[in-house]
């Protein structure tokens, strides 16, 4: 009697990684919004640019004064703006040439803040690659702060203490944000390509040379140590702002577990915050991490045209969208990071 073959049926499989973003990413170049706004750039590039030499005049006019002090927090909101500026030019969103690109981000990263450009760039660049991944992510790497409980293990003396209470140091550390990033530059300097060195350290020397320069000769010592102060400190708080809600709070793919494809790795280790036009300046656009993450190239103001078409796909695969509002994304990832501190509190 011939043998009757069993035949077993399989589930329905999750669609794989490639097949879950191709329709998205078809529909989206298919409406030209990986297109770049030129123009819009080219516009909030010189704004930015008239600001910032209107506030360098309005030093130089009352730099005798102490009202000149009023000038600094005005002149970290305006280095914020050259720093998403920067980020974008990193991330070839004003730009298809690399060489203009990588010019636009070594003015408005080295020479206008003192912040070296191909550090960052390398640095961000990873972390785009693979969010939250704790080997893979060089801003989750267990540093002043920790991000999982792994982490906490090997904390010892103050780093010890400053997990324990890092949810309540979070934002006071993040005044120190704009010099540890300068530091960070001048340090990886070794670390850069023979080619690439020479410009980024001239133009680092500049900007120091230069800022140095319009503070000691337009105000006394002491008004212009308190003004550069103020203006580093209210500079990386800002920043600090802006990237805080991004991601900290979120999933974190396991190093050893299923591999994630691009949507799955973007959409869930990412969080939006919801705002309108304010929201949108303030935050560099960043408050649309998620579509940021997915289309890393796509220019700032698209990113809210593309927001409701990946909101649609991911609730059509089922995947979780996640997206608060400011505060309530401050609230989130310092109660990750309060959490991640407890068990050196209960000890």
């Amino acid at each position: 009697m011939p043998e009757i073959a069993t035949v077993v049926a399989e589930p329905p499989s999750r669609p794989t990684a490639a097949s879950e973003f191709t329709p998205l990413l078809r529909t989206v170049k298919g409406r030209g919004l990986l297109n770049r706004r030129q123009g819009w750039y080219a516009l909030t590039i010189a704004g930015n640019a008239l600001a910032l030499a209107a506030v360098v005049a309005g030093i130089v006019l009352i730099g005798h004064s102490w009202w000149v002090l009023l000038l600094a927090p005005l002149l970290a909101v305006l280095c914020a703006r050259t720093a998403f500026i920067g980020h974008d030019a990193g991330h070839s969103q004003i730009t298809g040439n690399r060489s203009t690109g990588r010019a636009i981000g070594l003015v408005h990263a080295n020479l206008l803040l003192g912040l070296s450009y191909g550090w960052w760039n390398d640095k961000h660049n990873r972390h785009h690659a693979n969010p939250n991944h704790i080997d893979k992510d060089p801003d989750v790497k267990a540093d002043v702060l920790v991000f999982t409980s792994g982490q906490t293990v090997d904390r010892t003396g103050f780093r010890r203490w400053l997990t324990r209470h890092q949810a309540w140091l979070f934002f006071p550390l993040t005044l120190l944000e704009g010099v540890a990033l300068k530091i960070h530059g001048f340090q990886d300097l070794r670390r850069r390509p023979p080619r690439e060195r020479p410009v980024e350290a001239a133009l680092l020397i500049a900007h120091l040379a230069a800022y140095a320069t319009l503070l000691l000769s337009t105000m006394p010592l002491g008004t212009a140590l308190v003004f550069a102060a103020i203006h580093q400190a209210l500079f990386g708080l800002h920043l600090g702002m802006a990237f805080a809600p991004n991601h900290k709070g979120m999933e974190m793919p396991d190093p050893d577990g299923e591999g994630w494809g691009h949507l799955r790795r973007q959409v869930l280790t990412s969080r939006n915050v919801r705002g309108g036009p304010l929201t949108d300046w303030f935050l560099g656009g960043l408050n649309y991490q998620i579509e940021h993450h997915l289309f890393p190239s796509m220019p700032r103001p698209h990113l809210r045209l593309v927001q409701p078409l990946v909101r649609a796909h991911c609730r059509e695969l089922g995947i979780s969208y996640a997206e608060t509002g400011l505060v309530d994304s401050y609230r989130q990832a310092l109660r990750h990071m309060y959490e991640v501190g407890e068990p050196l509190r209960v000890e």
